[in-house]
């Protein structure tokens, strides 16, 4: 497991796998430890454990306003610095025009998901995207790769997830991929968007993660069986549902461990994220 962090290293780069602080122009590199197993919830068996919106990071630059669920940057806790092999979710919020300048990452698989708006993407594999609701974006940052995100809109707020996945193998081949799920396959049930073997159409990625998202409205169920040993973590990007019973509103994530499945109900207007982790 990743040894706690003092917190007058909470900016450091090195060792628990932490972010640099992000600043206008400027996002962390991700660092991954090889000899540390990814970092363990603080409770993991027989039972689900909410973690609420309101009890996330935050940071406001302005620019910039971003919630942490779990450690990133000038925000450290040691009771959440991932799960399983889930490292980072941030959700944020960037103003119009403004964005991280070019920086570097290796080792780290990352998910941008977008909700409202409308994120422009360049890196030094020479792809260049914009990335909007229903697209979910991938990028192996591998042996190593600089990028830039901004806010594609001169009016309007981005407001997007982005997710950082610890991977099975180091030093691979940076690569990128970008696909569009349609609302229709979101639609009352939970579509496979990101698999290590890019099944059913989703971006694959080097993780041994499969990530599902849903559209639930009032009356809509899903479920998702858990094989013995696997791990889920749900994060409600907006709207509300509950979670084998339990109500969870925009902005709450929920850990389950040694669960048979994850039952999803709609509540009002729910888009959520369910991550079926080792």
């Amino acid at each position: 497991m990743y040894p706690p962090l003092p917190r007058r290293h909470a900016l450091s780069l090195l060792g628990a796998g932490l972010a640099g602080l992000a600043c206008d122009g400027e996002r962390p590199l991700s660092v991954l430890p090889s000899r540390h197993a990814p970092p363990p919830h603080r409770r993991t068996t027989n039972m689900m454990t909410l973690r609420a919106a309101a009890d996330r990071g935050h940071a406001d630059h302005g620019w910039l306003d971003s919630r942490h669920t779990f450690s990133f940057a000038g925000y450290h806790d040691p009771r959440h610095m991932g799960f399983r092999g889930l490292r980072v979710i941030n959700e944020d919020r960037v103003q119009p025009g403004r964005g991280f300048g070019t920086h570097p990452h290796r080792d780290m698989e990352i998910i941008s998901y977008v909700l409202d708006g409308g994120l422009e993407h360049k890196d030094s594999m020479g792809t260049g995207s914009v990335i909007r609701p229903g697209d979910v974006q991938r990028m192996s940052a591998g042996s190593g790769v600089t990028h830039s995100e901004f806010n594609h809109s001169k009016q309007s707020v981005v407001h997007f997830l982005q997710i950082w996945l610890l991977p099975t193998a180091l030093g691979v081949t940076p690569s990128y991929e970008q696909r569009e799920f349609s609302a229709d396959e979101k639609r009352g049930r939970l579509r496979l968007v990101a698999s290590p073997d890019g099944a059913d159409g989703s971006v694959s990625i080097h993780s041994d993660t499969r990530l599902y998202a849903g559209l639930f409205a009032r009356g809509e169920r899903a479920t998702l069986e858990l094989l013995p040993g696997r791990h889920a973590w749900v994060q409600v990007a907006r709207g509300a549902v509950t979670v084998n019973g339990r109500e969870l509103g925009a902005g709450d994530g929920a850990s389950l461990s040694d669960e048979p499945r994850v039952e999803v109900d709609g509540v009002d207007d729910a888009e959520v994220l369910v991550f079926d982790l080792a």
